[in-house]
């Protein structure tokens, strides 16, 4: 395919020097997620000194808006990246254009569900999570800000994936910088107060939340509907195969989102049954630092589905295989580093948040247990992402059903023969180990591209 007839980015995309061309596209992904990670330990920070209550209800509602917002930027942005970029490859530029529209119905209307299953259910959801008395009550007064105004996340990350489909990885991360840096003071200030704006509590992080993301959604609605991205929407008729396109990436993608959301979910509810809300608010602050990985794999992975994509929709099969299995070395020495960090210094991490005897105990254990085995967690994660690209999920999928049965069932049963969260932790890293050495197999044997 010849690079004079086809857009610059998309040429680079399927020619250019792999690791070059890949840390080229993840840098600004990585730097923005970095910005994100610190603002969300900012905020944590701030809440913690509102008290054990406070620290706790946020641990009980931080796993269903992680949820949300890796299913609307990780999964069906992932599949709204990968049909936008399998159409730019195949060099169909008008589908690329109408996928843009179908791309922001799909996730509106996700938004509008989420919002309505946490405002009707959430009491239910925290109580059965360990939430009880005020930590419950805190959960409660958070969630219901911020899964009230989530149409703007799943709006925001459509347009991000939008854009990120392309190749295009620099405007959606100067966005996210911008509201970034808006919300550093911005939460303070509505928490706590300051002149003439009074203090709303744990409720003003929430709405720090949610008017930073409407703001990062009209900067990028703005940039892709003046035209300044290589799609831009075609009001036409709306067509079934377009949303098809999607939703076979993104729809399996949510399922292996869900599993990992469930898993720390149930394990919350596990801990919290063993140990009360202490225990709660140690693990919830100690599994943050997991939850965090998250965004900052995504800085390589939004690249891989992009790559992957371009790749697969060109026909070339054995570039898109070495992209992948590069980008997942590079995940895997990345979240390696993190990991092996904080089991060597737990208490310096969950000590940032408060210094309840029962909240450090739980933390520290849970990261000597599962910090050293973090690698493992990126490479699957990031196989993944690759996995978004190519189009192919069930070996994903299947490798989040077998580590969330290792979590959690052998979580729960080591937990009944030893009586100690500690077996339980170790459980819960042994699942990470299968996760990421599963996937890796698989794909490097290559399973993407035998017959369905």
């Amino acid at each position: 395919m010849s690079a004079t007839t086809m857009n610059p980015h998309t040429a680079r995309l399927l020619q250019g020097a792999i690791v070059p061309t890949l840390l080229s596209m993840a840098w600004p992904n990585i730097l923005v997620m970095l910005a994100q990670a610190s603002t969300g330990l900012i905020e944590t920070w701030f809440v913690s000194r509102l008290g054990v209550d406070a620290l706790a209800g946020m641990a009980l509602v931080f796993p269903g808006f992680m949820m949300m917002q890796m299913l609307s930027a990780g999964a069906m942005g992932g599949g709204i990246s990968s049909a936008i970029a399998r159409a730019l490859g195949g060099r169909r530029t008008e589908d690329a254009n109408a996928l843009v529209v179908h791309a922001l119905i799909i996730n509106a209307l996700l938004g509008l569900v989420f919002a309505v299953l946490f405002l009707v259910f959430g009491r239910s959801i925290y109580r059965a999570m360990g939430g009880r008395g005020g930590s419950l009550e805190a959960a409660l007064v958070y969630s219901n800000i911020v899964f009230g105004g989530n149409i703007a996340v799943w709006v925001m990350n459509a347009l991000a994936s939008v854009i990120r489909g392309t190749g295009n990885m620099l405007v959606p991360a100067l966005a996210v910088c911008f509201g970034v840096a808006l919300l550093i003071p911005l939460s303070p200030l509505l928490i706590f107060g300051y002149g003439p704006v009074p203090g709303f509590g744990f409720a003003g992080g929430g709405m720090a939340v949610v008017g930073t993301n409407l703001l990062i959604a009209a900067i990028l609605a703005l940039y892709v509907l003046t035209g300044r991205a290589l799609v831009r929407p075609r009001m036409r008729r709306l067509r079934w195969p377009l949303f098809a396109d999607i939703l076979k990436v993104g729809a399996v993608a949510s399922v292996s989102t869900l599993q990992t959301s469930l898993t720390i979910g149930m394990t919350t509810a596990l801990v919290g049954f063993a140990g009360g809300p202490d225990a709660v608010a140690g693990f919830g602050t100690g599994s943050r630092l997991e939850y965090l990985l998250v965004p900052l794999v995504f800085g390589l992975g939004a690249p891989l589905v992009a790559l992957v994509g371009t790749n697969i929709g060109a026909g070339q099969r054995e570039r898109a295989l070495r992209i992948a299995l590069t980008g997942g070395a590079l995940a895997f020495a990345m979240t390696e580093a993190v990991g092996l960090t904080a089991a060597v210094f737990p208490e310096a991490w969950i000590g940032l948040f408060g210094h309840d005897p029962a909240m450090m105990a739980t933390g520290v254990a849970y990261l000597r247990a599962v910090g050293p085995v973090y690698g493992f967690f990126g490479l699957g994660l990031s196989l993944y992402f690759a996995s978004q690209g190519a189009g192919r999920l069930l070996w994903p999928l299947g490798a989040g059903l077998l580590r969330m049965a290792i979590a959690v069932g052998g979580g729960w049963l080591a937990f009944r023969v030893t009586g100690s969260l500690q077996a339980t932790f170790y459980a819960l890293a042994a699942a990470l180990v299968v996760y990421g050495g599963m996937l890796a197999t698989a794909i490097r044997g290559g399973v993407w591209f035998r017959r369905r």
